[in-house]
């Protein structure tokens, strides 16, 4: 995962307040996926490439000498371009490869440390609630499933470290935020 982001904060005394957007490009193609089992013992897999996450949250925080102590709430976004169906029993696969975005809500916190006065780091966790998406499964591959649907709740927990270059209104100001 990597990518960047936009935002700008306001300080009033020690209290900090802002807006921030986000937009990563994400590999997660590596084979894992949700295993459950099926009609007649079957064990099957479902295998989902989401390939972009974008966010945009309100940050509210508080200041302490260089580091910033900050919560975020607001939405998110996930990119999908498609997923397979594998009967673990006789290897028949479903792929689809359709392109969707799932969206749904964010929350997160984190600390962020000015080492100078205008360079920052950052350590941030990020959960994303997604909407659930249902697939209803066609008798084509694997007949015993034919109209069965599928639902999953894709939600998202990143963990992000970021370095950022501030831009000061009036220029630095030494020994706050």
């Amino acid at each position: 995962m990597g990518g960047g982001q936009i935002g700008f904060n306001y300080q009033y005394a020690s209290w900090v307040i802002g807006a921030e957007a986000d937009f990563d490009w994400v590999g997660n193609n590596n084979g894992n996926g949700v295993t459950a089992i099926g009609p007649l013992g079957h064990g099957f897999q479902v295998v989902s490439n989401d390939t972009r996450i974008a966010t945009l949250a309100a940050r509210f925080g508080f200041a302490a000498d260089r580091a910033l102590f900050y919560g975020k709430a607001g939405g998110g976004w996930v990119g999908n371009n498609g997923f397979t169906i594998t009967d673990l029993t006789t290897d028949q696969a479903l792929v689809g490869s359709n392109s969707n975005t799932a969206s749904g809500w964010l929350i997160g916190a984190g600390i962020e440390y000015a080492f100078t006065n205008n360079w920052t780091m950052k350590v941030e966790y990020d959960y994303v609630w997604l909407s659930g998406r249902t697939f209803t499964l066609p008798g084509i591959v694997i007949p015993a499933l034919a109209g069965d649907t599928i639902a999953s709740d894709d939600n998202v927990q990143m963990v992000k470290v970021g370095v950022n270059y501030l831009f000061k209104a009036g220029g630095p100001v030494v020994g706050k935020y």
